[in-house]
């Protein structure tokens, strides 16, 4: 079942504004929470679908390639990034964007009286990572998964990410308690407050180290190299932005790893030029063969194929390959090859060539006598694009 779009979704225009996106996605958050929802699958699942597109929305960055390419530019498993929604589980929700509700009693606050517990990842979660991949037009065509060494921050090995020399060593925050949050409450003229806000001695990781790891000093993380495959969809363009959730650098404490962003770039082709889906061959003929009709070899992006030139054949002819273009990210449509054929003038010339071209000067055949069909080459290359 296709995917809907995430502004229908959230039931605004593209040119929202981050505030009344945020807006938006409270608004229905609250309509199909689960506390407010029980035992409704429908509700859990609108829920979901509403948290994956302020995930994407609320992102510039996800936005952008949203925004230019659909779903397939967000889309985690082509490496685009976002969390596909249903894959999600209600504590990801929660801890990811529980904020925008304020720290009233737990993620959604005092609008469900506080019923669901705020769950809190331990430690810091890991910076994001960003490395440029160069791709052939080959690569491109086909998609391919490249296979790239990339020096991070990794979980330290010996302490598995905790930070502590052993287990021993780390106890319950005695101010939180283990929570990693704690609760306040105020006096207002509304009545008490309940404040939920991290844990000032333990900064939210609810446990407190009295033994560091000697390997990454309590960090825990270190430095090394890593070997990461990533998947490339076919038809992507150079600038494009694809991201990898969790393959950033490690976060400090056993907190979340952060994304690898991946800028795609482009390798010029000896032979093709890309225009969008299609490719583009300049062809050059002499003009005997021009004029007598031959056939040529012409490269594709799946190798040579020969086709036949008729008798005649002008300069800035078109020719047409239907279906050997790219495909689109998005993966619908494929473009088509566009041969541009341009008729070779000598730019030098034997005693006896020259003769026999002053000759055919005057020949009237070889007047020019251009007709309806022989149209220009911006009228014929609006016509390909167009079909």
């Amino acid at each position: 079942m296709a995917k809907r779009d995430f502004y229908e979704i959230l039931g605004v225009d593209k040119s929202a504004s981050q505030a009344e996106i945020k807006k938006a996605y409270r608004k229905l958050a609250i309509k199909y929470h689960p506390d407010k929802n029980p035992d409704d699958k429908e509700a859990e699942e609108k829920f979901k679908e509403a948290a994956e597109a302020y995930e994407i929305l609320s992102n510039e960055d996800k936005k952008a390639r949203y925004d230019r390419f659909g779903h397939a530019g967000v889309d985690p498993n082509r490496g685009g990034g976002g969390f596909a929604g249903g894959g999600m589980t209600m504590e990801d929700i929660f801890s990811q964007f529980g904020d925008i509700f304020g720290e009233t009693g737990g993620p959604f606050g005092s609008f469900f009286g506080g019923g669901r517990q705020s769950t809190r990842s331990r430690g810091e979660r890991g910076s994001n990572l960003r490395i440029k991949v160069s791709l052939s037009l080959e690569e491109i065509a086909k998609g391919v998964t490249k296979k790239i060494k990339v020096k991070k921050q990794i979980t330290c090995d010996q302490c598995n990410g905790s930070g502590a020399k052993d287990s021993s060593s780390l106890q319950n925050c005695g101010t939180c308690r283990g929570a990693g949050m704690v609760r306040q409450v105020r006096s207002t003229i509304l009545g008490q407050m309940q404040t939920t806000t991290t844990c000032p001695t333990c900064n939210g990781t609810g446990q407190i180290i009295k033994d560091r790891c000697t390997k990454c000093k309590g960090d825990g993380r270190m430095y090394a190299e890593e070997t990461i495959e990533i998947p490339i969809p076919a038809g992507v363009e150079g600038g494009m932005q694809l991201s990898m959730r969790g393959k950033g650098n490690a976060g400090r404490m056993g907190g979340p790893a952060g994304d690898l962003l991946i800028n795609i770039e482009e390798k010029p082709h000896e032979h093709l030029q890309r225009d969008g889906m299609n490719l583009i061959h300049d062809l050059y003929l002499n003009f005997a063969d021009a004029a007598l009709g031959t056939s040529v070899e012409v490269p594709t992006i799946d190798g040579r194929v020969k086709i036949k030139i008729p008798a005649g054949t002008q300069s800035g002819k078109i020719f047409r390959l239907k279906g050997k273009g790219l495909s689109n990210v998005q993966d619908y449509g494929q473009g088509d090859q566009l041969i541009h054929v341009n008729v070779w003038t000598p730019k030098k010339l034997s005693d006896e060539e020259r003769k026999i071209l002053e000759k055919l000067r005057e020949s009237e055949n070889f007047i020019p006598q251009p007709g309806k069909s022989d149209r220009g080459f911006f009228d014929r290359m609006r016509d390909y694009f167009k079909g």
